[in-house]
């Protein structure tokens, strides 16, 4: 199945293309997308197809904080039927649990991790996508929506203690600087914020508990509201365990709450084989990260789990017959000869 995602998410895109000097119909159009969606928050569309368009804005505009942009607009009611449920929350804890629970409805590509380290909390997003190109625009709007989120619980003033974008940085940080306060790095190895761990437990006082039990029966009437396929949650526990070389089937299992027998099973009876699933996202991430000139490949092959870089080069050129350098090499150019096709066709 397709991932989709509702169509709200390109909330404030056309504002921010126009602002960009871009045709925001035209670019929906080149990548794939109905122009409807600009209208229609609740329709669904292809994911892979959001994260095209607004990789195309940037190329085309030359603007490199096209979703970023987006994010410093949006508000908790762009989140649609969930919104209720959100603002009623007791804690910011309860808020991130209830985007998990409810991805389906949002985003079926988006995964959000909290980890607990040293009285600090790391909360990442992970888009569980393919794209050769990267997904940078997308990170930078789903992580920026994110901080959003928690300024709408705590205060305009909240600044987390660190924002963190795996891709390289961009020539100019003022907008970066103006959403996140001046604790932004680039290069990382992950994509999310680090926040103190008392945020996450500071009440809310707008919260009703009334409310939100009403909002929570709606929204467990929709239809889907909490479908998650085996699958897709066993490539989120295989992605976010691979860095540390531990993306096993007992691992795995553990991760998710079962035995390793009973997922095994699980997964045959859906005609899915695991390590076949455990390469597919590999694979992904390879793409992604080979794709970002500022990870050295030694950096890449440790994040996919490789302990030695020679055995990450062979199993990439197996996979995609190239070496690691010489894909990069290969991407790099295509991008470029890309962006100029794009300047000579532009509206």
């Amino acid at each position: 199945m397709t991932p989709r995602v509702r169509a709200a998410t390109l909330m404030n895109f056309a504002e921010v293309c126009r602002q960009a000097g871009e045709n925001p119909v035209a670019i929906l159009r080149a990548a794939g997308l109905d122009p409807r969606a600009l209208t229609l928050p609740d329709i669904r569309v292809e994911a892979v197809r959001v994260v095209e368009a607004l990789e195309l804005a940037a190329a085309r505009s030359g603007c490199e904080t096209i979703g970023l942009r987006m994010a410093e607009s949006r508000r908790l009611s762009d989140f649609g039927a969930l919104s209720l449920l959100i603002t009623h929350q007791p804690t910011l804890r309860e808020v991130l649990e209830t985007l998990a629970r409810y991805r389906t409805l949002l985003n079926e590509t988006l995964a959000i991790t909290v980890e607990t380290t040293d009285r600090t909390v790391v909360v990442r997003e992970d888009l569980l996508i393919s794209r050769a190109g990267g997904a940078r625009q997308s990170y930078e709007l789903a992580i920026g929506v994110m901080v959003r989120v928690f300024r709408a619980l705590l205060g305009p003033r909240w600044r987390p203690l660190s924002v963190n974008f795996t891709h390289a940085a961009p020539s100019d940080l003022s907008v970066h600087r103006r959403m996140f306060g001046e604790e932004v790095r680039f290069g990382s190895d992950f994509n999310g914020v680090i926040c103190d761990e008392a945020d996450l437990d500071r009440r809310n006082p707008a919260a009703d508990p009334a409310l939100a039990a009403y909002a929570r029966g709606f929204v467990d009437a929709l239809p889907n509201a909490t479908r998650r396929a085996l699958a897709d949650e066993v490539r989120k526990a295989v992605q976010l365990l691979l860095p540390t070389g531990s993306a096993t089937l007992p691992r795995v299992a553990e991760s998710i709450g079962a035995s390793p027998r009973t997922l095994q099973r699980r997964l045959e009876r859906q005609g899915v084989d695991f390590r076949q699933l455990v390469d597919e996202v590999r694979a992904d991430l390879a793409l992604r990260f080979v794709a970002e000139e500022s990870c050295s490949l030694t950096r890449v092959s440790q994040l996919l789990g490789y302990s030695q870089s020679g055995a990450f080069t062979r199993w990439f050129k197996a996979r995609f017959g190239l070496a690691p350098s010489a894909w990069r090499r290969r991407s790099q150019t295509t991008q470029a000869d890309d962006g100029e096709a794009l300047g000579e066709t532009r509206p």
